[in-house]
């Protein structure tokens, strides 16, 4: 039986799924050494990434806090959305109810790449006034 290919929004569920566990152990991890998880950006010039605030909101989030989650970056919710409709979407697929998935053509692998571009720079942006980065 051949392998499968997964679609990408199947492998960024699968992503999120796994970000969900990590995010439910997490506080454990980081409470008992004391380690923690810095930006490497952030930490090197100061400027935040459009990723940062993702541990804190997958944490918030698996606790069931959506406020703090939405805060710290709203990112998370699109990635949430997508882990919890992975499940369903891959077992339709693996009983034969849905087709398996098709190569997008290459103008719909462009206006992706234009979205995902745009959703970065939108979730740089909300860093930077989350945190106060002021180009002045």
């Amino acid at each position: 039986m051949p392998l499968r290919t997964f679609s990408v929004p199947e492998r960024i569920g699968g992503f999120g799924v796994l970000a969900a566990g990590a995010a439910a152990v997490w506080p454990a991890v980081t409470t008992s050494s004391g380690l923690g998880l810095p930006c490497p950006l952030r930490t090197l010039i100061g400027v935040p990434c459009p990723g940062c605030g993702l541990t804190t909101a997958a944490v918030a989030l698996v606790r069931g806090d959506v406020a703090a989650a939405f805060h710290a970056n709203p990112v998370i919710f699109g990635l949430a959305a997508l882990a919890v409709a992975v499940g369903p979407l891959v077992a339709f697929r693996a009983a034969g109810v849905l087709a398996p998935p098709r190569p997008w053509s290459s103008a719909g692998r462009r206006r992706m790449g234009w979205s995902a571009g745009l959703l970065a720079t939108a979730s740089w942006l909300f860093q930077l006034h989350r945190l106060g980065v002021s180009w002045a």
